[in-house]
């Protein structure tokens, strides 16, 4: 929210310029609007009348009796409690700029945290006046000259085409120094102008990496190019070691969460900023970031020279970082002069969605357990299509050590794993397993089955983020109880398929499933009929998922 544009647009309201002596003893108090801001009023001390029925749940405030002058007057007033929500008279005092303003919930109005902004005010209760508030501008210098008031400009949608929500990590370090960090600071306002960044398009913040990250300001903070450009501007140099290692593993942890506005189903997307290379590991952090499900660049600038190799930890350490090591999420430039014609390749970057394969989906964030039934009314040949019914699911999910897992256990009165969820983390390996599982023959205790599978093949993985599913493939009725182990999988969180070939009763079926029963349940009467429930077993995974995630 821009301390520096007149008139700032992104919020709709325009320079509040008193008048004459306004502000000064005997002055009559200047009407403003729900959204001024402390930064539009040019007075060291100012009396203003807030207008009544202004919404709570709009008012942009951050910090707590001292306020950025980026929040609303009137906003801080009702947090504070120097007026209600019915409006009133207002003192405005104009402070430095100053770190860490705080968050606090007060009066219906929760404030929020900035790390640092050029100017505060504070504000007290106004003296009364016979003027009404009428959430209108007033001025009381000069007469009507009959021109029409513009009309208040609504909050920029943005690039709807380049949806993502973007933590820009950038180098704090002595290794940049004070120069290089304003060129860099540069580059990144650059970038964020060009990105379109608006309420319906990407939304981005700011973390710095130095001896120890700090977050400069988040993506629910700023929703404007304007106030973004203003943001960057006041972000001063840390200095220290580049420790981005740690400064990513905090950002992909502590960032992208609700509270600070990320949003569902949006790619989330970190853009590091390296001048040299990284005093601390920075392959952990990577992989804690894939873990989260965050899209890792590497923009690395002046790779060091041969002379300078020996100080650097691990000299492949962009590849270790970055979500894919395929070329597409690193990317680099010389030195911070001239760096215009880099913009718009990393803007077309940021913007190509397909690409990010780091992102949390159905595909690449859960846990599939396949129980198979190998008893002796199956058939070697009929087996072979359960197997061929198995496959065909996992094929279609992106396997890997930070993606989905497969694992299967077959069964009869016994039970065997027949590899679990960390034996293979390429498709190949898992699809060359699955054709090699040799036929047991035997009875059907499914229920054992089922409690096998939870307590040996889940029970190890049971802090993985990924979502679990449990598909069980059956062609007859079993000798125990199905429904107490199955409700026992539902209750650790597993959600289960079921699907019934032949002669395996309806009943058990639906004890098994998940609810709602009838998308969760399935059932044909020969095995070449598996084939058409792949799709619906597909589709049911990721509506489960999805739902899991709203």
């Amino acid at each position: 929210m821009s301390a520096a544009w007149i008139p700032a647009l992104s919020l709709g309201v325009c320079l509040l310029l008193l008048p004459g002596p306004a502000g000064s003893e005997g002055a009559a108090p200047i009407a403003i609007t729900c959204f001024t801001r402390g930064l539009d009023i040019r007075k060291e001390k100012a009396d203003v009348l807030c207008p009544g029925g202004c919404p709570l749940d709009e008012f942009s405030v951050y910090g707590n009796i001292v306020y950025a002058s980026v929040s609303s007057i009137c906003g801080a007033a009702v947090h504070r409690g120097v007026i209600s929500n019915s409006g009133g008279p207002v003192r405005v005092y104009s402070l430095p700029g100053r770190e860490n303003y705080s968050s606090v919930d007060a009066n219906g109005i929760q404030s929020q945290m900035l790390s640092r902004w050029s100017a505060s005010f504070t504000v007290t209760k106004g003296k009364s006046s016979t003027q009404e508030a009428t959430g209108q501008a007033v001025s009381t210098a000069n007469p009507p000259t009959g021109k029409r008031l513009k009309k208040t400009p609504e909050k920029k949608t943005g690039n709807k085409d380049c949806k993502a929500d973007i933590a820009f990590l950038i180098d704090g370090s002595f290794n940049i120094g004070q120069r290089r960090f304003n060129l860099q600071k540069n580059f990144v306002g650059k970038v964020a102008l060009m990105l379109g960044i608006g309420t319906e398009g990407p939304h981005v913040g700011l973390v710095q990496a130095s001896e120890h990250p700090k977050i400069e300001f988040y993506l629910k903070n700023f929703t404007s190019a304007k106030d973004v450009l203003f943001a960057i501007k006041e972000v001063g140099f840390r200095g220290g070691n580049s420790n981005t290692g740690k400064a990513l593993k905090h950002t992909a942890q502590k960032f992208f969460t609700v509270d600070a506005g990320v949003r569902k189903g949006i790619p989330k997307v970190v853009v590091v900023f390296i001048d040299g290379w990284p005093s601390d590991d920075i392959e952990e952090a990577g992989i804690v970031a894939r873990e989260f499900g965050v899209n890792v660049f590497i923009v690395s600038v002046a790779k060091p020279i041969p002379e300078e190799l020996g100080m650097v930890q691990d000299v492949t350490f962009v590849d270790k970082a970055v979500c894919r090591n395929n070329g597409f999420f690193s990317y680099h430039m010389p030195n911070w002069f001239g760096t215009t014609k880099y913009v718009k390749p990393l803007v077309q970057k940021l913007c190509t969605h397909e690409q990010m394969m780091c992102s949390k989906t159905c595909y690449n964030s859960v846990n599939i357990a396949f129980l198979i039934d190998g008893s002796s009314s199956v058939g070697d040949s009929n087996f072979r299509l359960m197997l061929e019914f198995v496959s065909n699911i996992a094929k279609t999910f992106e396997i890997s050590d930070i993606g989905a897992k497969i694992a299967a256990v077959q069964f009869t009165y016994d039970q065997r794993t027949e590899f679990s969820f960390t034996d293979y983390s390429t498709k190949e390996d898992v699809l060359a397993v699955i054709r090699n599982i040799r036929y047991m023959s035997g009875g059907t205790a499914t229920g054992d089955a089922i409690s096998f599978t939870v307590r040996n093949v889940f029970g190890p993985i049971r802090e993985s983020p990924n979502k679990n599913f449990l598909v069980i493939v059956t062609d007859g009725q079993s000798y125990d109880d199905v429904q107490g182990p199955a409700a026992a999988a539902h209750d650790a969180g597993i959600t289960i398929f079921s699907v019934g070939v032949a002669w395996a009763p309806l009943d058990d079926l639906k004890d098994m499933a998940s609810k709602p029963k009838e998308s969760h349940a399935f059932f044909t009467r020969e095995f070449t009929g598996l084939e058409p429930i792949v799709s619906d077993v597909i589709r049911g995974i990721c509506r489960d998922f999805l739902e899991s995630q709203q």
